[in-house]
């Protein structure tokens, strides 16, 4: 049966195939970017894919909240019910480290922002709909100071740490709604895969990224999943595992989500 699916960050890397994949299946997809150009060329390619497929394009700079927050009434404003979210946009390194307030981008694009979405989506979300968070293997402790825009953090550092951060509140939120749902979990989708953020970073072409794509389509869709609210799924040993310590340590979650509800 076809899903009504919203994806960040679909017009290249791990977003771009994925989306192929969903298209492929016949699914409604709802696909976000940062550039018209680059969103407008991603829907013709996926209209190729399938010719039949639905594909909204969706225009927001997810280093601006505001903009995340129009984005989420425009999706509302179009569609009722979602059943999947796949909070894939992410961002390691840029030109300019900070936005106008002093905060991160990193810890803006990668924590806030998805956890901004998905509250004010979650109108639209019912007990069967699912939000898949993309972490990392790389996860550091989270600076408090660094969060707030207090302290400044290398990319590796604003990044693991960013990525810990959204993990934190994949698990708290999981849990939290394991009996209403939808249903939360995060991903790492494999480590040092072919995607421009990679190359980037490290200078090296990476894996192939259908390895990311084929996991966030299971996390999304399959029923294998269905009861496993607030989980960490870890695709570099190809199954759920515990993820950095201090996301499991409720002292050190309850911090982090205090911080994130002040900066929002």
């Amino acid at each position: 049966m076809s899903k009504i699916i919203l994806l960040t960050g679909a017009t290249d890397g791990i977003g771009f195939e994925t989306a192929q994949q969903l298209v492929a299946n016949g699914h409604h997809l709802l696909v976000h970017g940062r550039s018209k150009a680059k969103l407008d060329a991603a829907i013709a390619a996926l209209k190729q894919v399938n010719s039949d497929a639905t594909v909204e394009g969706f225009l927001a700079d997810l280093s601006d909240l505001s903009q995340v927050r129009e984005l989420a009434q425009d999706v509302l404003k179009a569609h009722a019910h979602i059943d999947v979210i796949i909070n894939n946009a992410g961002v390691y390194s840029t030109p300019v480290t900070t936005i106008a307030n002093g905060q991160d981008i990193r810890f803006v694009v990668n924590t806030l922002a998805p956890y901004v979405l998905t509250k004010a989506l979650m109108p639209a979300l019912g007990k069967e709909s699912r939000v898949v968070n993309l972490s990392s293997a790389a996860q550091a402790p989270v600076s408090i100071d660094a969060l707030k825009g207090n302290a400044c953090l290398s990319d590796s550092s604003a990044y693991a740490q960013s990525k810990l951060a959204i993990t934190m509140w994949s698990r708290k939120m999981g849990l939290e709604l394991k009996e209403s749902g939808p249903l939360v979990i995060s991903v790492n989708p494999a480590s040092m895969l072919g995607s421009k953020m990679v190359k980037d970073a490290y200078g090296v072409n990476g894996g192939d990224l259908s390895i990311g794509a084929d996991i966030l389509t299971r996390l999304a869709l399959s029923d294998e999943f269905k009861d496993n609210h607030g989980d960490y799924f870890d695709n570099d040993i190809g199954r759920l595992s515990s993820p950095h310590p201090d996301a499991l340590n409720d002292a050190k979650v309850n911090q982090v989500m205090a911080t994130i509800e002040s900066l929002i």
